[in-house]
This record gives C-alpha cells, structure tokens and sequence, in this order.
C-alpha cells in the first residue's frame, strides 16, 4: 500500500514551485491564488515541512521545496504520460477538439455532419474554451485558436485568417435604404463584442471603421460576451455587427444574415490548428486534421480589401 500526499496538493505545489508564485498557478489550474495557497499548506503540513518562504510581496522556494519540486516533475510528468496511453487506449476512436465558443457554434459544429459522412468511425468530442489549452491534462487532442504563433512544442498550422465584414439581417437592410457607406454607420444601431484580453487588438468598430477614415468615438453599447450572441443579436433586426469570415460564412449562406458593403478588413490574429506531435500518431486524430484543413481550404479566399493596423 502506498502513503501518498493529497494529489491536489501536489499538483497546486507544482503548479506554484514551476510558475514562482500561486497567481500565476492558480490561472493555469483555473482557481484562485488563495486555494492554490491552501493546498500549498495542506501539503506542507503532510510532509511536516515548510516549501515556500512566505514574503510581503510573494513567495519562494525554501531549499526543502526546491529539491522536492525537482524529484516531483519527472514523477508526475510519467503518470500523466501513463495515464493518457491508458485513456487512449479505452477508446482509440475518439478525438478531442477545443475552439474559441463562436468557431465552435458557427464553423465547427454545422459541418460535422460531412466529418461523419468522410470518417464514421470517428467519435468526436467537441469542448468551447478561451484558456490556453493543457494537451495532456485536459485530454485535448487538437486545439483551433486565435493567435501570432509560434507555438512551441506544437505542430501548428495556418488554418483561417480572419476578415472582418459589416452584417446586418435581410430585415433591417431592407429598412435602411440609404445606408450605402461606412460613413453611414454613425446613424445606426452598432453591435459590439466585449474583447477577450487575450486578444487585445482585436478589430473592434473603432478599428473597423477607421480603415474607411471614419472616426467612432460613441457608445461601446450594447455589448456582448461572445461573437455568437453578437451576431444572433444582428440576426434579430438589433443592429449592425463586424465579424470574422468562419464566424459568418453559414449565416450569409443561409440569408440570416447580409454583408452591407463589399470592403472587408484583415485581422491581426489568425486561426491555427495546433496538436502535440504525438496526437498525430493516431490515425482518428490524423484524418480529423485532414478533414479540418481541408474544410478551411473550401472558404472564400480574400477580395480587395484592408488590413488591420
């Protein structure tokens, strides 16, 4: 029979010994600094040693601590690699994927369907997320997110760039007959996107139209958490929305949906498929790759438009 300390505990120890501090681990563990704090304690207490050096302005490893973090990493580095092999191993068919919620709702899930039909033998488990993702503990097998790259560690590659265009419902164009300009936007209801900080340069409606060398400078309201709610919102006759291409691409398609000029704007950030080298081995997770670039490949290409700043 085995003694072991809480695993909580250790897995928040090591969390805070890698990061210095238990800000930082608990944003990685998605808890507070205070319970990696308490964790952090309860193992001390277990052990009957003192890991960290408590400090006016943050903490560090006592040499007790330094020496246990050490012997601890190669450790939990084998369990989680035995783990996952034994996870994989229950069911080879299922393929983990994780997006932004929008892509997820508004690209993703409308072409499942035609992954179904090119490979039923996969099993697909779909999971809406912003944090940045933790392949191994999470189970993630391939992770779609907005970013510059590079990412390390990771096979990475270019998936969508996102092109921002003004949309409206076919209703609320109809009744706005003289809206012909970007210019003309100040006299109408605006949709906006809260942005996420991760993302900070986003093209928002005061990037947006500054391209058309039209200053905004008005209400930031109303405003919405994610793109999709934005966008039922424009749907629903509310307002004007911008958008990117994968976000909008079914909704145009369907007529929900209707761009109000032809001018677009090219975004900052683009949308890449990440996967760590060892997915790839498996063949469900290959073929969802293949199907996925191929599926981005199928979009729009770009029209004359504008980059963003």
């Amino acid at each position: 029979m085995y003694r072991l300390p809480p695993l909580p505990a250790v897995r928040a120890f090591e969390a805070a010994a890698r990061h210095g501090g238990f800000q930082a681990a608990g944003e990685e563990l998605h808890v507070s600094a205070g319970a990696i704090a308490h964790q952090v304690k309860q193992l001390e207490t277990w052990l009957g040693i003192t890991l960290f050096q408590r400090l006016p302005r943050g903490v560090v490893l006592t040499p007790a601590g330094r020496q246990y973090a050490q012997n601890l990493r190669p450790l939990l580095s084998s369990l989680a690699e035995a783990s996952e092999a034994a996870r994989r191993h229950g069911d080879d068919r299922v393929v983990t994927v994780t997006s932004v919620p929008t892509l997820v709702s508004r690209w993703l899930l409308p072409r499942l369907g035609r992954l179904r039909e090119a490979h039923p033998d996969i099993d697909m488990r779909v999971l809406a997320s912003l944090h940045p993702v933790d392949f191994l503990n999470e189970g993630v097998d391939v992770a779609i997110r907005l970013g510059t790259g590079p990412y390390p560690g990771l096979n990475a590659k270019l998936l969508m760039e996102e092109w921002f265009s003004a949309v409206c419902s076919p209703a609320f164009r109809a009744a706005a007959p003289e809206l012909r300009e970007p210019a003309d936007l100040l006299r109408y209801p605006l949709l906006h996107d809260e942005l996420e900080p991760r993302i900070p340069h986003e093209v928002n409606w005061v990037r947006w139209l500054r391209h058309f060398g039209v200053q905004y400078a008005g209400n930031l309201r109303p405003s919405f958490s994610h793109t999709y709610l934005t966008l039922e919102a424009a749907a629903n006759h509310q307002g004007v929305a911008i958008a990117a291409e994968p976000f909008i691409a079914e909704d145009l398609r369907a007529g929900r949906l209707v761009r109000l000029f032809p001018q677009r704007v090219l975004g900052p950030y683009q949308f890449h498929l990440l996967r760590p080298p060892e997915a790839e081995a498996r063949p469900a997770v290959k073929a969802f790759c293949e199907w996925v670039i191929a599926e981005a490949g199928n979009g729009p290409g770009p029209e004359p438009e504008t980059s963003a700043d």
